[in-house]
């Protein structure tokens, strides 16, 4: 159900979340890391609003019309466009932690591979490299980081409450995988997620290399 634009929402704040995901979305797809139409970004508003990609659209090729405005229950807001089905999973995100301002959704080579790889186990056990300090909150190599593997659906009820059994046991979430699909993570700002993105991409990837020199 579409809602009205809200009174109260500044024009050009809309149009600068637009624009810093359009601009993103670009800068990923370059990498390789968003084929065909896949992945969805998004940005928060106020508490009660996001900016995030229109379904459907290549992210290579986005401009402020293809961002929409939604609430925090996945609903669009003042638009008949559609956002992804996967929407409910940004704006979880945004409720569960109002600090969290940004939600990237990608689908590289190696996320989609080691997702497969590792979802019979349920997670992917980082542990040893240098590159986990970039994830907010680690400040040793010798830390521990569990990027769970949540199996794929098409009810995002089911991927929701999986999340939130993994929160509720008291497990620490910085990112996760979807069987077949690719990673979701999140951040304060653009930075901190386009640096926890592209750092978890790198980890996954020599997590992958260890697996096939060792085989």
């Amino acid at each position: 159900m579409t809602q009205p634009l809200p009174a109260t929402l500044p024009d050009d704040l809309f149009a600068a979340r637009a624009d810093a995901i359009a601009a993103a979305a670009g800068e990923l797809c370059a990498l390789g890391w968003t084929p065909a139409t896949s992945s969805n970004f998004s940005m928060r508003i106020d508490a009660d609003h996001a900016a995030i990609t229109i379904s459907g659209r290549h992210k290579g090729q986005l401009g402020r019309d293809d961002i929409m405005l939604i609430d925090m229950q996945g609903n669009a807001v003042g638009t008949d466009a559609r956002p992804s089905a996967e929407t409910v999973l940004h704006t979880h995100i945004y409720r569960r932690w109002p600090e969290m301002q940004v939600v990237l959704h990608t689908h590289s080579r190696t996320q989609s591979v080691a997702s497969r790889l590792y979802a019979a186990d349920g997670l992917i056990r980082l542990q040893g490299w240098e590159l986990q300090k970039a994830i907010t909150g680690f400040t040793t190599h010798d830390s521990v980081l569990e990027i769970p593997v949540f199996p794929n659906t098409q009810h995002m009820p089911d991927l929701i409450a999986r999340v939130d059994a993994w929160l509720d046991a008291d497990k620490p979430l910085h990112a996760y995988l979807i069987d077949g699909h690719g990673i979701y993570t999140w951040g304060r700002d653009m930075a901190e997620t386009r640096r926890h993105l592209e750092a978890l991409e790198f980890l996954l990837a020599c997590e992958l290399d260890l697996k096939r020199l060792s085989s």
